[in-house]
């Protein structure tokens, strides 16, 4: 991969201090395992909003990914269909929703909700005919991440002959994403109102938000701080997970991403209380060493990782992973 194009995936905002406290978190979190539980053979399914996947780890939005290879985003949901879970479709994706769906496997959308309304309702009513099965709306971002490896590499557009497919109106003209400082819940319940989808929001740390989520309709949240790329300084996933579950009580799903690189790492998230994960830097990794196999067989290490893990830690089941499990 150009060098330059690695420091985009892998970098983060600022002085990179929340990227590197998300995964400094899961180093510090140690697993509690009970014995003699007779685990047998461990059932990783579960069902989220009526599809059932053969894993609960995800493949989390990002954007780009034929800067990683050139089968891009096509390449990915491919890898994704053979594990058997979900992958998040970036709004920014180099390669148009169609030609994604037509790889295979559930596929979600991720959203910026776009100031002009009737573009981002014909986007919407893309992904839908794609059959795209919820919408994932990014609220973390009124403002643009301030990244400063890409300010060094002066990397500040794709290259010739790639472009944000899905941002393409209907004149052929791809649009720039607009990071909206006056998006509120009026623009959610605007949402609710313009798609029967299932609708998660990604972006949420603080309990409070969690709870005005619930009030507003939401379907699903997504404990999330962009991969470190946003707010720098912002808590790691996490950290913020038990309480953002605690505040949603169960009414709705709770999923979370950042920093988790091993299977024991998706065993911790799980025990605090998410009821899935979502990995983005490690699938891109994958795609970029191999295209489609390689993010195949980086799901799959995570997912037998996992299944390892809990018969270590004495869990059957998904449900059996609980907080008293995992100490400081």
């Amino acid at each position: 991969m150009d060098p330059v194009h690695e420091d985009f995936f892998a970098g983060g905002a600022g002085e990179e201090r929340t990227l590197r406290a998300n995964e400094a978190a899961y180093e510090r979190l140690r697993i509690v395992p009970r014995v003699l539980r007779a685990t047998g053979d461990r059932d990783l399914r579960l069902t989220l909003f009526g599809t059932e996947l053969a894993t609960p780890v995800l493949v989390a939005p990002t954007a780009f990914h034929k800067l990683a290879h050139p089968d891009g985003e096509a390449a990915t949901a491919r890898g994704a269909a053979g594990a058997g879970t979900v992958m998040v479709v970036s709004m920014a994706a180099t390669q148009p929703i169609e030609e994604i769906a037509a790889a295979g496997g559930p596929l979600w959308f991720q959203l910026y909700p776009q100031s002009d309304l009737a573009f981002t309702a014909a986007v919407i009513k893309r992904a839908e005919a794609a059959g795209c099965r919820a919408l994932v709306v990014t609220v973390d971002s009124p403002v643009f991440g301030r990244r400063e490896r890409d300010l060094r590499n002066g990397f500040l557009d794709l290259p010739d002959g790639l472009a944000c497919e899905n941002l393409r109106d209907a004149e052929g003209k791809v649009r720039s994403i607009e990071m909206d400082a006056t998006l509120g819940w009026d623009r959610i319940a605007w949402l609710r109102g313009t798609t029967g989808l299932p609708i998660l929001l990604k972006g949420v740390l603080h309990p409070a938000d969690a709870r005005l989520a619930v009030e507003h309709g939401v379907d699903g949240l997504i404990v999330s701080n962009h991969g470190g790329r946003q707010l720098d300084g912002a808590v790691a996933t996490v950290d913020a997970l038990p309480r953002v579950v605690d505040a949603v009580g169960g009414r709705i799903p709770v999923l979370v991403d950042g920093g988790i690189r091993r299977g024991v790492d998706v065993l911790v998230a799980l025990a605090l209380g998410a009821d899935a994960v979502l990995v983005g830097r490690p699938v891109v990794w994958g795609l970029a060493a191999g295209g489609a196999p390689g993010v195949l067989k980086k799901l799959r290490d995570l997912t037998g990782e996992l299944d390892h893990a809990m018969a270590l830690a004495g869990a059957k089941r998904l449900a059996d992973l609980t907080p008293d499990l995992v100490v400081a």
